[in-house]
Formats: structure tokens, C-alpha cells, sequence
């Protein structure tokens, strides 16, 4: 493996982590939520968590590659490598995160998943870090 293939590899983990911790951090609001996990409203996770589907749903709305995938392509082409398999861990990683489906199939699901993001939001407000809580 090239130098360029690791990278490549590098770029899809990390594409494979950000994908995780909007799904599973919206897992964890839900779970959280019902439980009454105060974490959760955590004014910093939940605006980081929101910017980062959001960025998804805006890029999908205005059919913006991904600049992950396009970092990634690039780089696996200067390592002379076929554009997706890669190595046995970025062929995996890529494998999680990529369905062969139309377009307008993953937009539908980032925007409809980016208003479940901001209903949660609307429906368990994340504490404000400016404002005191009364002490008990």
C-alpha cells in the first residue's frame, strides 16, 4: 500500500466515525432523553451534533459531493488504486457507508433524518451553558 492508500484509508475511517457519532449520537439523545441522562442536553454536543447533519443535508440539498469521498477518491486514484475497494479496512469502512441507490434516495433520508435531529432539539432542549440553573 502506497502512502496515498493510507491516507485514503485514514479519510474513510474518519468519514465512518463522523457518520457514527451523528447516528449513534442521536441514538444516544433518544436513549438519553427517556432516561433522563442529563448529558444529553448538553448545549455543545447537541449544536456539534446538529452542524454536522446539517452540513449533510445541506450539501445532498444543493448536490454537493461530499468532500470526504471526493478527498478519498483522490487519493486512492494517486495511489493508483481502484476509486472504492482500497485496502481490507477502508474496503470495509467504505462498504458501512455506501449503498448503491439513487441520489435523491439519500437526500431524502439525510433531510428527513436532519429534522429528527432538530425536532429533538425543539422537543428536549439542550441546557443553555449562559443561563444559571437555580441551585439546590
Amino acid at each position: 500500500m502506497t502512502c496515498y492508500g493510507f491516507w485514503a484509508d485514514l479519510v474513510v475511517v474518519f468519514h465512518a466515525a463522523y457518520a457514527g457519532l451523528v447516528v449513534f449520537g442521536m441514538v444516544a439523545i433518544l436513549v438519553g432523553i427517556a432516561l433522563g441522562w442529563q448529558w444529553v442536553r448538553n448545549f455543545w454536543f447537541r449544536l456539534i451534533h446538529f452542524l454536522m447533519i446539517a452540513t449533510v443535508v445541506a450539501e445532498s440539498l444543493l448536490g454537493i459531493d461530499c468532500p470526504l469521498t471526493v478527498l478519498e477518491d483522490e487519493l486512492r486514484a494517486q495511489a493508483g488504486e481502484a476509486v472504492y475497494p482500497g485496502s481490507f479496512i477502508g474496503r470495509w469502512v467504505h462498504e458501512l457507508l455506501f449503498y448503491d441507490v439513487p441520489n435523491w434516495a439519500f437526500t431524502l433520508a439525510y433531510t428527513l433524518f436532519g429534522l429528527a435531529v432538530l425536532a429533538t432539539l425543539i422537543l428536549a432542549p439542550p441546557r443553555l451553558p449562559w443561563v444559571k440553573r437555580p441551585s439546590r
